[in-house]
């Protein structure tokens, strides 16, 4: 009787132990999902940037996902926010806005972070809206109006060592991106 007593402590005590173990684990799996200060950002962070001399937030889209997915279903974007979409190589570059109803600009930039043009994108408008050059390596999309109104004309740069430094945050080889 006494050695049966003791297998279901014993089994009880593993079922217990079990128990504390998962929810340990289920409890740690609750914290808010931001990602640790040691591991790489996701696409949803935020990285200072200048455009020309004008400070803003962008979020930044490496992965073919997230160049796909890009703005989509946003409501709104904040008067200095954006998305900057990198690429690997430069070539000519082809946007449009479905499932966008923000009014979009986009200006596209060249390997070395100069604004080559900008062109406006409108709510819906699944028509390409295609880079005139075919060095286009960055792509930023502002609201629209946003370029014009602060200035930023063909000829201003992209803060390149921002760039570099949401590559590295994101855990990304800036060097696969042709940022030096």
């Amino acid at each position: 009787m006494l050695r049966g007593n003791l297998r279901d402590m014993t089994t009880t005590r593993r079922l217990l132990a079990t128990v504390i173990l998962a929810l340990a684990a289920l409890a740690g799996g609750c914290k808010e999902d931001t990602p640790s200060p040691a591991g790489p950002l996701g696409a949803e962070a935020w990285f200072p940037f200048k455009i020309g001399d004008v400070a803003v937030k962008l979020q930044v889209a490496v992965r073919p996902m997230e160049v796909q997915q890009g703005l989509m279903h946003r409501p709104v974007l904040g008067d200095n926010e954006g998305m900057l979409f990198v690429y690997s190589a430069a070539s000519g570059r082809s946007f449009w806005m479905r499932n966008v109803t923000i009014p979009l600009d986009i200006g596209f930039f060249s390997g070395d972070g100069e604004l080559r043009e900008v062109r406006a994108m409108n709510p819906l408008d699944e028509s390409p809206v295609t880079s005139f050059s075919s060095e286009i390596q960055f792509a930023v999309e502002m609201n629209q109006g946003w370029y014009r109104a602060n200035g930023i004309k063909p000829g201003a740069h992209l803060d390149m060592a921002a760039l570099r430094a949401a590559l590295e945050a994101r855990g990304f080889d800036p060097r696969d991106a042709g940022v030096r």
